[in-house]
């Protein structure tokens, strides 16, 4: 069974590849009649971000045809300005295609070309992957609720708390920028596993810590501090300078790790960590 799956998957990429490229980012779907949507062909929704960062996410993708989707998102669905990624340009409305409810809601709401938040985070999760932290930063600084409450124009824009986590982002005028469904929504735990799991790149495997940060260039350094049961684990992370080649192996206590697994025990003691990164 196993083999049959893998075999079915790989025969699914290389139809993917093959008819679902449009020459700067994947389509997102075809209608029943073979027609695309998410294409260049398109009036509406010409481009979505969801098969662009899913195409690094799943690790199934062409690296280099990704790399292209990414940076196609980034041009036309990132609005630094009015600090949202769309979720796909332009919205549905006049047109004759039919892709389902979404067209129900008004143009720029919810999932009909404005912000959802759940896909905005694919795509900080996807720019982390494919190694652009920086922009990944970049884009999760955007989705942070604090910043639209950095004063009164911004408190009236958004119109919603700026302490808990969006749904959705209204991406035309004249709302552009107002928040919808806080509190309900499953976008607050991704916006948490993006920020700890992918970005900070603190993964708990059974009784251990795998460490992959990702962390801004500008960034010299940062603190952890985790507690495991009664135990808490003080993890450094230090920016080294000389060759990558020589970065030396994180240490837990002073002694030496194999690796960047960092193993845990619950024996109620202070321990200190140490991870030097490029």
């Amino acid at each position: 069974m196993a083999k049959r799956c893998e075999a079915s998957a790989a025969t699914l990429r290389a139809s993917i590849e093959r008819e679902a490229w449009d020459g700067a980012w994947y389509k997102r779907a075809f209608f029943d009649d073979g027609s695309p949507l998410g294409s260049s062909v398109n009036p509406e929704c010409q481009i979505d971000s969801l098969p662009q960062s899913w195409s690094v996410i799943s690790g199934a993708g062409d690296p280099a045809r990704a790399r292209i989707s990414l940076d196609s998102v980034y041009r036309r669905l990132v609005r630094p300005k009015e600090g949202l990624i769309q979720l796909f340009d332009p919205p549905f409305d006049r047109s004759g295609l039919n892709p389902g409810y979404i067209k129900g809601y008004i143009p720029g709401v919810r999932e009909n070309g404005g912000q959802y938040t759940h896909a905005a985070l694919w795509m900080v999760i996807a720019c982390a992957l494919s190694g652009e932290q920086d922009r990944a930063w970049e884009l999760f600084r955007l989705l942070n609720p604090v910043r639209h409450g950095g004063g009164a124009t911004e408190i009236a824009t958004y119109k919603v708390e700026p302490y808990v986590v969006a749904a959705d982002v209204y991406a035309l005028a004249p709302h552009t920028g107002r928040g919808g469904w806080t509190w309900y929504t499953g976008s607050a735990g991704w916006m948490y596993r993006t920020l700890i799991e992918t970005l900070l790149g603190v993964n708990l495997s059974g009784a251990s810590l795998v460490l992959t940060p990702r962390i801004p260039r500008d960034w010299n350094g940062m603190k952890i501090h985790y507690r495991y049961y009664q135990t808490v684990y003080h993890i450094t992370y230090v920016r080294w300078t000389e060759a990558p080649e020589s970065v030396p192996f994180p240490t837990l206590d002073g002694k030496a790790l194999p690796g960047r697994t960092l193993p845990l025990q619950n024996d109620r003691r202070e321990h200190f960590a140490e991870i030097r990164f490029c």
